[in-house]
């Protein structure tokens, strides 16, 4: 247990004095605020753990996140489960978000793509559909950020090979 929690907080470390990751994440930030400005919405995409997340921040940006305020339009896109197995089984699992994407995205909308490895398809097919609308596109992965670090405007790739530490950060 120790040993999971040292390398939870070595990880946290590096992070803390890696700038071009924290740049990122505050270019993202400014983005997503730009995005809100103009009444845009914001997307997130991942499966397994990676959609745990997705919809855990989905729902702080739509909540209140330490503060009352007004809600942020905000939605992970596997919370449909009618839709997502229609789609799978009709189509193709590889393309449930990417639809979705079609069907809702919007020129300066956010659409955030998760996956530890950056290789999950669903993900990466999203991310294209997001950048053929115009939308600002970002990819949350893992150290090398696999397929997913050329098909996102902004690469946020945790520099870890082990997916809770990646998951955490």
């Amino acid at each position: 247990i120790k040993e999971k929690i040292l390398s939870s907080i070595q990880l946290k470390t590096e992070l803390l004095n890696h700038s071009e990751i924290l740049n990122k994440v505050n270019t993202c930030v400014i983005e997503i605020i730009n995005c809100y400005k103009n009444n845009g919405k914001v997307f997130w995409c991942g499966n397994g753990g990676s959609a745990a997340d997705a919809q855990h921040l989905a729902a702080e940006l739509s909540g209140r996140f330490y503060y009352d305020r007004a809600p942020l339009y905000s939605e992970a896109l596997h919370v449909n489960t009618s839709y997502i197995t229609a789609v799978a089984n009709d189509y193709s699992y590889d393309v449930i978000y990417s639809r979705l994407t079609k069907a809702m995205g919007r020129k300066g909308d956010v659409l955030i793509g998760l996956s530890t490895s950056g290789n999950s398809v669903n993900v990466i097919k999203a991310l294209e559909v997001a950048n053929e609308l115009g939308m600002i596109t970002v990819a949350f992965t893992g150290e090398t950020g696999g397929k997913m670090k050329d098909c996102a405007k902004y690469l946020v790739n945790i520099p870890s090979k082990d997916t809770p530490r990646i998951q955490e950060c």
